[in-house]
């Protein structure tokens, strides 16, 4: 009788315990019946994913139903889900500073410029300092550069700064002048003060020359700065965008960024790259790198050269249409490479802005020279733009890679050949001959330069068109990436050269559950529909920040 009692609850125990096996695991979120590419190592495409916490658990088929209780079951209705879009190099806090300024971007002539500032005027009586920014006078039918005879009889007692599109050229009026101390006696290195062929001072400035009169402009405070801040959020979240790599920024803005993610105000994840001044990088050489879920600053933003709109990229040879100019470098050539030797010796990456053949020689040079017995340094060169053909081969994916802006190609496809020849043309915006040679190429947008929509980086870089679909057939087509490459581009490529490919760029276990959810599949429809996808939610760490989260689904 005992034997069969002990028996008797035997199988109840063996009974009870399988039927606890066969209990699912509880977990915050499922979303299923998508179309997932999750950007992993073989491509692999599914349809549920599952979120516990702010992390992938899983990913798979429906039958993930069947394993997990979650609080929240979202249907996607075969909606497409990709990892969070990165953007590569970016102004985030630009971009937000930017929304209280004069917008001139799209301005089709000089006039039009004086429009849109004068409108602004009549809506802010109470700015003492009109600044503004995105005029680009290869857009008007006189291409030559403005100057400000016109600005000083419409705001003759107020200082007016308006920045060109590109960030490396300004024109002032006579009242911001004066208060900068600028004259025709003044001297600047690594920049410009243009004259015209009287001697005269013109008012526009070029790279290290703009900031005598930004220095008259106030510092913002705590309240604007994190008000600019959450502007850009707002801005960005809209696109898809789940990490933002923000292209020089000092200590100060830094602090104020993190702490409002640690109050879980500020949700995108931001890399940082510090603004290149000593007491920026002096703080995180003794200090160590800072890293957080959501903010990382290891690297340092140094400028080369220019821009090729305001011709100051420094290049080899003489511009094509500027006879016996050659451009310049900002930053001289000693400070360069002490600068690079002393980031050798730390843990900050260096990211250097090179736009011209002769700049770009000059950056790739000294990288191979300083960590050539250095491994996955992962040293960047952001822009990348027009190179030697023999430069090329610099690049190796592990210490040197190119970030690139495949907007770029598209905006100034129009006029570029014009500045450099039928044969530098060849070697510039080349992105595939890049990726070929290094194995991985991050992307960007480089907004507010561009716009933020990180479809249209897509788009351009694997068209080679803008959005009228202009040219046909491609602007060098054959640097086209392939709509794979140009995902992981804003992946987990991007995510590769933030040191960061272990937490998010694909949608894995132990990754950040952060998502873009689209209306149609880029991967598939045909090229010219791509700029017309929307972006329909965007998720960070499991949370919907785009629309905004609701207590319901």
């Amino acid at each position: 009788m005992k034997n069969t009692l002990f028996y008797l609850f035997a199988g109840i125990t063996v009974s009870l315990s399988g039927c606890q096996s066969k209990q699912k695991q509880s977990i915050d979120k499922i979303i299923h019946n998508a179309l997932i590419y999750t950007v992993d190592e073989d491509f692999s495409k599914v349809s549920t994913i599952v979120i516990n916490s702010d992390t992938i658990v899983e990913v798979g088929s429906q039958d993930l139903l069947n394993k997990y209780k979650a609080n929240e079951i979202i249907d996607a209705k075969n909606k497409i889900i990709l990892p969070g879009l990165i953007d590569a190099h970016a102004h985030f806090y630009g971009l937000g500073l930017q929304q209280s300024r004069v917008d001139l971007v799209g301005a089709q002539s000089f006039e039009e410029v004086l429009s849109r500032l004068n409108d602004f005027r009549l809506n802010n009586p109470e700015v003492e300092i009109y600044s503004g920014r995105g005029w680009d006078q290869n857009l008007w039918e006189n291409k030559e550069f403005p100057n400000r005879s016109l600005l000083d009889k419409a705001f003759p007692f107020k200082p007016v700064i308006l920045t060109r599109i590109d960030g490396h050229a300004l024109l002032a009026n006579e009242r911001a002048l004066k208060m900068a101390g600028i004259d025709e006696n003044t001297k600047v290195s690594g920049g410009e003060i243009i004259k015209n062929n009287k001697g005269e001072i013109t008012g526009v400035l070029i790279d290290n020359a703009m900031d005598l009169v930004y220095d008259i402009i106030p510092e913002p405070d705590t309240k604007q700065i994190s008000k600019a801040l959450f502007e850009a959020e707002n801005i960005t979240s809209r696109y898809g965008l789940t990490s933002v790599v923000d292209a020089g920024l000092d200590k100060s803005v830094i602090d104020i960024i993190d702490s409002l993610q640690q109050k879980n105000e500020l949700k995108t994840r931001l890399y940082a790259m510090l603004s290149n001044k000593p007491e920026n990088i002096d703080y995180y050489i003794e200090n160590g790198n800072y890293k957080s879920k959501t903010l990382n600053v290891r690297s340092v933003k140094v400028y080369a050269d220019g821009a090729l709109g305001s011709r100051d990229a420094a290049l080899k040879k003489p511009y094509s249409d500027r006879e016996n100019h050659f451009g310049s470098l900002i930053i001289g050539l000693e400070e360069f490479n002490e600068l690079s030797k002393k980031l050798t010796d730390s843990d900050l990456q260096m990211n250097t802005h090179a736009i011209g053949d002769s700049a770009n020689y000059v950056v790739l040079n000294q990288y191979s020279k300083v960590l050539k017995d250095k491994s996955n340094k992962r040293w960047r060169v952001e822009h990348a733009q027009i190179l030697d053909a023999s430069d090329f081969d610099f690049f190796d994916g592990d210490n040197i890679i190119a970030s690139v802006q495949p907007t770029h190609a598209t905006s100034d496809m129009y006029w570029a050949e014009d500045r450099l020849g039928e044969e530098r043309i060849k070697n510039a915006y080349a992105y595939k001959k890049l990726l070929d040679q290094s194995g991985k190429i991050a992307l960007g947008t480089d907004f507010p330069i561009e716009k933020v929509n990180p479809i249209l980086t897509f788009y351009a870089a694997v068209s080679r068109q803008d959005v009228e679909n202009y040219p046909e057939g491609g602007f060098q087509k054959q640097n086209a990436l392939s709509r794979e490459e140009a995902l992981k581009g804003m992946t987990i490529w991007a995510a590769y050269a933030n040191f960061e490919e272990g937490e998010k760029g694909s949608l894995e276990p132990g990754k950040f559950a952060d998502l873009t959810i689209l209306d149609r599949d880029i991967m598939k429809i045909p090229l010219s529909e791509i700029p017309e996808t929307k972006v329909l939610r965007t998720y960070i760490g499991g949370k919907r920040i785009f629309p905004k989260e609701l207590k319901s689904e």
